[in-house]
């Protein structure tokens, strides 16, 4: 049984769904503790939701190797904010790569609109004993 990593547990992060290599969907839920003083979403939180689907895509992309993937460089796109109580659903893909990077999109809906985009490189390595 794989245990999910502290900071997807923190944020109630959700992986749904990861059977398809190089593609995931995840679910949030928009909890009060994680709103800036506008009472939205603050955007480190959506960006954190989109690293954790994104991620997770390239590590299901390795096809059977066992890497350790790490986020070098992130974009994301907020386009709407984000209410308390709202149900986030991201879905997430690897656009491309090779056997040292992936490259990975995301995008990300309250049910009723696209919230936030993103995009990101990501560098894989073996893990230890596994070279």
């Amino acid at each position: 049984m794989q245990v999910p990593p502290s900071c997807d547990l923190t944020l109630g992060l959700v992986c749904e769904d990861k059977a398809e290599p190089g593609r995931t969907r995840w679910r949030m839920q928009v909890d009060e503790r994680f709103l800036n003083p506008a009472g939205v979403l603050q955007g480190g939180f959506l960006g954190a939701f989109c690293d954790s689907a994104m991620g997770a895509a390239t590590v299901t992309w390795s096809r059977g190797r066992k890497v350790l993937t790490a986020n070098v460089e992130m974009k994301v796109s907020f386009l709407g904010a984000v209410r308390p109580g709202a149900t986030l659903v991201c879905t997430a893909e690897v656009v491309g790569g090779g056997s040292r990077v992936a490259f990975a999109e995301a995008r990300v809906t309250d049910g009723e609109r696209l919230v936030a985009t993103a995009s990101s490189t990501y560098v894989l390595t073996p893990r230890a004993g596994d070279a």
